[in-house]
Parts: structure tokens; C-alpha cells; sequence
């Protein structure tokens, strides 16, 4: 249905927001208070080597998306605008074309299954008026259309219509590929001060552009260096990205026949 391109657009957006840049955090996690004293005779702790020692912010960067690319599997969740439509995501997505999560539209919530190629979705009332009206769907039949998916699974095979874009999704390969298409736009960078990601100490790094349009990129320095945060700030296209659950199983369970209804049920002129 229309609803895939805001999908497609909302996975654009995110990995754009890598490539544009990769650091301060527009919003830090708290700064540690002033240190403890310490007893006499003891020995204050040693604080944790920074293991980006002597490399740059572009080779932080670098490393950071190298690493990135090599996940088999991650959770995106954060909220994003694209073509002026704010979006709410939550997807896990693994490197086999499967994935699971909710996107938010409006006031609407729908959530996406992937798995054996086929694409399963489920909104709720307010999704699909706000996705098929987006697209100039007339009342009638939106209305005619929701009686035919209400309370079900709009099922999606390969070779039907918004069958790839849905999948371009779930797809973590395309996702991440897409870190490394312009190298250009990570070169430049700036490191801020460090910071913590969910209690993860992280390195910060900073792209600013003409405009006023700002990405900071949270690097992770504990394990190898996954971007776990993406904030962008300014532009046509701000939003704030977190990665996480890297390479934890996804697990996808396929929703029961008697709860779907094949897209080809539809008729021909419904969105897809």
C-alpha cells in the first residue's frame, strides 16, 4: 500500500543521516558529578584508555561504519521526518531479509513482518487513512478498503506491488551499504566530548554543514565500535536514530492464514 513508501523513505532517512555525517550528541547522556575523594592511602582508579587513541575523527568514523557494516543484525528505534511526515520506527532486522517492528504515522501504528520474502502488515484505522489519504485515495474507497483489512494481515508476495520496497526495509544489507556510498560526506569531521549511549561510553563525532544542518554520531568504545545513536539536527530532515541489539536473533513469526488477507483480494485500484 502507499504506506511502503513512507517505509522505504524512513529507512532512506536513516541511513542518510549516517552518511552526512558521523558525533556531540545534541542531547548527552548525563555528565558524571564532580569525583569522589579519595581515602588516604588508597589509590584513585585509573580512568578507561580511550581506544580511539591517535586516530582522527574521519578514522574514528571509518572504523565506526566498517564495523557497522559487518552487523548480521541490529534494532532501529527512534523517530525521523521525511518528506515533511514525522515517523515513528522500531525495527529489528537481521542480514536474511527478515525483520520485525512498528512504524507510526500521525496518531496511526502498523507493524511490518518479513520472512521467506513475504511482507505482512497490520495498522490500525488511523495508519491506513493517514497512509492511502496521503496518496490521494478517495474517501470511498478507503473506506471500501478498510473493511477488507480491518483487524488482519495485508500479505505481500514477491512480485506485487510495494513487494520490494517493503522488502528495501528489511533489507540490512542495502541498509548499510548505504554508510559507505558517498565517503565524501564523513571526511571533516569533529570529536566532542564522550559520552554514554544506554550506559555504553561512546565517542561523539560531528559533521556540520552550510545551513545550519548539524549530525552527531555516537560511536560505541566498548566491543567493537558499532554507531549505536544518529542525531540530525537543522535541514528538511531532522530526526534521531538509536542502533542497537547488534547481532542478537530476530525472531519473525508468521501471522495465522485465517488472519490475512492476500493483496490480490484487493481491488484494483486499493494502494499498494
Amino acid at each position: 500500500m502507499a504506506s511502503h513508501r513512507k517505509l522505504r523513505a524512513a529507512a532512506v532517512v536513516c541511513a542518510g543521516v549516517v552518511v552526512a555525517g558521523t558525533a556531540p550528541l545534541a542531547a548527552r547522556a548525563a555528565t558524571a558529578g564532580p569525583a569522589a575523594p579519595v581515602p588516604p592511602g588508597a589509590t584513585a582508579p585509573s580512568p578507561s584508555p580511550d581506544p580511539f587513541a591517535g586516530l582522527t575523527p574521519d578514522e574514528i568514523g571509518e572504523r565506526a561504519v566498517t564495523a557497522t557494516r559487518s552487523a548480521t543484525s541490529l534494532r532501529m528505534t527512534g523517530k525521523v521526518v521525511s518528506e515533511g511526515q514525522p515517523l515513528g520506527i522500531d525495527f529489528s532486522v537481521n542480514d536474511k531479509d527478515e525483520c520485525t517492528g512498528l512504524i507510526k504515522i500521525k496518531d496511526g501504528t502498523a507493524e511490518l513482518r518479513r520472512l521467506d520474502h513475504i511482507t505482512y502488515m497490520k495498522g490500525d484505522e488511523d495508519f491506513w487513512r493517514a497512509s492511502m489519504a496521503s496518496q490521494g485515495m478517495p474517501e470511498p474507497q478507503i473506506t471500501a478498503t478498510l473493511e477488507l483489512i480491518k483487524g488482519r494481515w495485508l500479505k505481500i508476495a514477491p512480485g506485487q506491488a510495494g513487494s520490494e520496497d517493503l522488502g528495501g526495509v528489511c533489507d540490512l544489507k542495502s541498509l548499510l551499504s548505504d554508510l559507505d556510498k558517498d565517503k565524501e560526506q564523513r571526511r571533516g569531521l569533529t570529536r566532542g566530548p564522550d559520552a554514554k549511549v544506554a550506559g555504553i561510553p561512546v565517542a561523539t563525532l560531528v559533521k556540520k554543514k552550510a545551513g545550519g544542518e548539524t549530525t552527531t554520531v555516537s560511536v560505541s568504545e566498548r566491543g567493537k565500535p558499532y554507531i549505536l545513536k544518529m542525531v540530525k539536527k537543522g535541514g528538511k530532515e531532522p530526526g534521531a536514530i538509536v542502533l542497537s541489539d547488534y547481532d542478537k536473533p530476530v525472531h519473525v513469526k508468521v501471522p495465522p492464514a485465517d488472519e490475512t488477507v492476500d493483496l490480490s483480494k484487493l481491488d484494483g485500484g486499493a494502494p499498494a
